[in-house]
């Protein structure tokens, strides 16, 4: 039986001002799944997530949904309602509720003259609800922590309701509380809600404990693509990092922890 797909990139070239970024490029995000992509600075990672949104207009290859649709051929309002991105950063708007930048997600279902969303406001209030938010309904956005306004960025594209959600290192800049319960948001968005999710993360170890699938990226290419312990091993990143990389498995779970050797890294004491 064929595993459905939400959204698929195939041999795609991209380039910036005719000078390529990324060969042969790609990817497949299926239902439910999360899908990693990770690598160096400069591979291309988050050129190939942009392509998958349409942001980035390929010199050559496909783009295509699940129903084999040409995803570069719709149009801007349909895909919209079927692919949302959360970017590295978004202009916050001064003194606008958090509710209505929520509702700014319901977009694509309001038509030019009819400003009626019938399942809008239900749309909204579940993101709020899934992302945490809804305490803050009334705060203006301004006035949030980084954290915060990053769940109400997330809440807003979970509004737009649609079946897959490109995210582009949404940890950035997040303390590590914030890290953690986004990243388990995104799992359980998978999981509870069947969405097929591709993001862009540097940290190695989020991608195995939160990816079905990771995209090893380096110099424009994919390195290697498949599940965490099959992409993240000692040789692959140690070779495409430039560091030695040490790589352990859980014995229980199998979990894969990775962990960089620098001159100045301190060994564990040898047991008797």
């Amino acid at each position: 039986m064929t595993e459905e797909i939400a959204l698929r990139g195939v041999e795609l070239r991209l380039s910036y001002h005719g000078t390529p970024v990324v060969e042969d490029g790609r990817i497949t995000l299926r239902p439910g799944h999360v899908t990693a992509l990770v690598g160096p600075n400069g591979s291309g990672k988050s050129t190939l997530l942009r392509a998958l949104a349409r942001l980035h207009l390929p010199d050559s290859g496909t783009v295509t949904l699940g129903d084999g649709a040409d995803a570069l051929q719709l149009t801007a309002r349909d895909f919209a309602g079927r692919v949302t991105l959360l970017a590295q950063s978004r202009p916050t708007p001064g003194g606008v509720r958090v509710s209505d930048v929520v509702g700014y997600g319901r977009h694509p279902y309001r038509r030019r003259w009819r400003a009626a969303d019938p399942g809008g406001a239900a749309a909204v209030a579940r993101a709020m609800e899934l992302t945490g938010v809804t305490p803050m309904a009334d705060r203006p956005v301004d006035e949030l922590s980084g954290g915060e306004l990053q769940r109400v960025w997330l809440a807003t594209c979970l509004a737009q309701d649609t079946g897959v959600l490109l995210l582009d290192e949404p940890t950035t800049f997040l303390d590590l509380r914030y890290q953690v319960e986004l990243l388990e948001l995104v799992r359980d968005l998978a999981d509870g809600h069947g969405v097929a999710i591709g993001v862009v993360l540097h940290d190695l170890n989020q991608a195995a404990e939160i990816a079905d699938h990771v995209v090893l990226l380096h110099e424009g290419r994919v390195r290697a693509d498949g599940p965490p312990a099959q992409v993240l091993t000692e040789s692959l990143l140690s070779d495409t990092y430039g560091i030695r990389i040490e790589v352990s498995h859980d014995p229980g779970t199998g979990a894969v922890t990775t962990r960089p050797i620098g001159r100045h890294s301190r060994t564990a004491p040898a047991t008797t």
